[in-house]
């Protein structure tokens, strides 16, 4: 691509992604000197006061060009200040194909594990003398790339489903960024910011999620992390506001992400007249959630402990439009294509404070570095529902686990309208048994197919899995459409079996295919527990509430000590099995 082209997928504040694209720059304003920069800033407010746009990024290390007094290292490679001006935003849709492929290698640190974890000991150290009360200190990743690398954002994007997420193409280098967090926002006269710090894991269930968001909330750590953070932006935003207008709007709000929790507060000001983009970064830059407090000895810190320059990551990416409004995000969760050595680079880390351990930092890092080989496909929302005579026997809880599952993935609902169209079925189909599949898709679009079904007399035949499921595979709690654990499994099974039974890592049972397991013992019925690593099937969950059948670990080389081995599901009900 020989011209620069820039998208922004940022959201509103309905939540909703708008995006902006920019393709035909009448100039592009670069530096690689930071005495280059204020000069630079003042042409962007020029063109935007001459009726242009302007879109880009600043790395981190332009940070001394608004105060020098602030340390980075020397910037390697991105320029310190990239923005194209442009007429207007594009008005065709997106030209770049996502279908295309790519390939990365092994992600490996720039330094071992425990050049991190002595870091984490030396700023615990600069803490107990005073320097400072909050470090956010970070890594570098790198890997080998090749192929489209556009294709790889929108990998990125699906994996985050980040708030803010942008590919900048501009020429040497493409900037692929899925970050979640908002540096700030000018519209209307009114300054947002939105500091992001506080981490937990994703469960692998709605339950297990909000153990863990009970926990984040809770935790006095994250907690003061937060805090600190609020009332270092809350006094750079002062700087630009009207006396006695910054306000924190949120505090401790927890914000769920495909593979982390995240805590953030939101603070608000309304801004003096008459501010330029210089105004704004003086203030602001770089956001206080990436450096810790307070900024400048802290940001010292970082320049002696960090080996290489963080660039755009922990820089701004953002636009300014001709009505002075703008929005510019943190580039975290972000990645930096360099096409000319075929080697991508991501920035990963996280705030040390006298409370933290080696341990938990370098897990929090790994955390956040999970959206770059996680592979999230598209995929819907299922549920195989009965429907006999008119009747579902069990839709109250399969709209229980649509609804869990939904909040879960953050699939939009509409429970109303999802109980309107299964009544409609149901007068459309008074007699005879049907399986309904339903699906439901992640903007809330569902469709309702109806199959007459024929009953099953049994016994029926399975066979044992080959391999091993991994019960930390969150799609094995949930009834979507990816379903490559049970298809891979089902490929190896006798050609006249009826379904194939899966088990763990821990030699642990789990369930069939494409129904739960129970078995019988001296008249007593028993069932895997979910946290093995399976679907909580509605007939299951009737039956346990009824106590009809108990949970008990069942491991794999007990299977012959049971009287009888049933296969059970809300369409089937109870089928024998024999296994071959």
């Amino acid at each position: 691509m020989k011209k620069p082209y820039l998208l922004f997928e940022f959201q509103n504040e309905q939540g909703n992604i708008e995006p902006l694209a920019f393709s035909e720059p009448v100039r592009i304003l670069q530096t690689r000197e930071l005495s280059e920069v204020p000069s630079i800033i003042e042409e962007i407010d020029q063109a935007t006061e001459r009726g242009y746009y302007a879109a880009g990024f600043v790395s981190y290390e332009a940070a001394p060009a608004f105060h020098p007094e602030m340390k980075t290292r020397e910037i390697a490679s991105l320029p310190l200040l990239w923005f194209g001006i442009y007429k207007n935003p594009d008005v065709r849709k997106e030209s770049l194909s996502d279908s295309d492929t790519y390939s990365v290698g092994d992600w490996k640190l720039t330094g071992s594990p425990a050049h991190y974890q002595n870091g984490i000991a030396s700023i615990k150290n600069t803490i107990a003398e005073g320097h400072t009360y909050q470090v956010n200190y970070t890594e570098r990743l790198h890997a080998d790339f090749s192929g489209s690398d556009f294709a790889f954002y929108r990998q990125l994007a699906r994996n985050q489903q980040a708030g803010y997420g942008a590919y900048l193409n501009i020429g040497d280098y493409s900037i692929l960024s899925a970050s979640p967090e908002l540096f700030f926002k000018v519209q209307n006269g009114k300054l947002t910011t939105k500091p992001m710090k506080g981490t937990a894991p994703r469960g692998r269930t709605l339950d297990e999620d909000k153990m863990h968001i009970a926990k984040l909330r809770a935790s006095e750590k994250e907690r003061a992390e937060n805090l600190m953070i609020v009332d270092l932006l809350r006094n750079d935003m002062s700087r630009l506001a009207k006396r006695g207008s910054v306000k924190v709007d949120k505090l401790f709000e927890v914000e769920t992400y495909p593979t982390v929790h995240q805590m953030t507060s939101t603070i608000t000001a309304e801004l003096t007249p008459a501010l330029t983009m210089m105004d704004w970064f003086k203030a602001l830059f770089p956001c206080g959630s990436i450096t810790g407090a307070p900024k400048i000895s802290t940001m010292e810190t970082i320049a002696a402990l960090e080996s290489t320059p963080r660039e755009v990551y922990c820089g701004a990416i953002g636009y300014i439009t001709p009505a002075k409004d703008a929005v510019f995000s943190v580039p975290i969760r972000t990645v930096v294509v360099d096409k000319e050595t075929n080697r991508a680079r991501y920035g990963v880390g996280g705030g040390v404070t006298w409370d933290s351990t080696s341990e938990g930092e370098f897990k929090e890092l790994q955390t956040k570095a999970e959206v770059l080989t996680t592979r999230r496909p598209e995929f819907e929302l299922l549920e195989s529902l009965k429907l006999e005579n008119g009747m579902y026997p069990l839709q109250s809880y399969h709209m229980k686990r649509l609804l869990d599952s939904a909040a879960y993935f953050n699939f939009r609902t509409d429970e109303a309208a999802i109980s309107a169209k299964l009544a409609e079925l149901a007068k459309e189909f008074p007699r005879g048994t049907f399986k309904l599949r339903f699906l439901l898709s992640r903007s809330g679009e569902f469709t309702v197919e109806a199959q007459e079904t024929a009953p099953i007399t049994g016994p029926v035949h399975c066979s044992l899995a080959d391999a091993a499921i991994d019960s930390g595979n969150p799609f094995l709690y949930h009834k979507t459409t990816s379903r490559q654990v049970y298809e891979q499994a089902a490929e190896t099974m006798s050609a006249d079996a009826f379904s194939v039974l899966l088990w763990n890592e821990r030699q642990e049972l789990t369930e069939f295919a494409i129904g739960n397991l129970s078995v019988e013992k001296d008249g007593e019925f028993f069932t895997p527990p979910v946290s093995c690593g399976l679907l909580p099937g509605t007939f299951r969950q009737q039956l346990l509430d009824a106590g009809e059948i108990k949970e008990k670990i069942i491991r794999r080389d007990e299977l012959e000590d049971y009287d009888a081995v049933w296969f059970i599901n809300s369409v089937r009900g109870w089928l024998r099995v024999e296994m071959i």
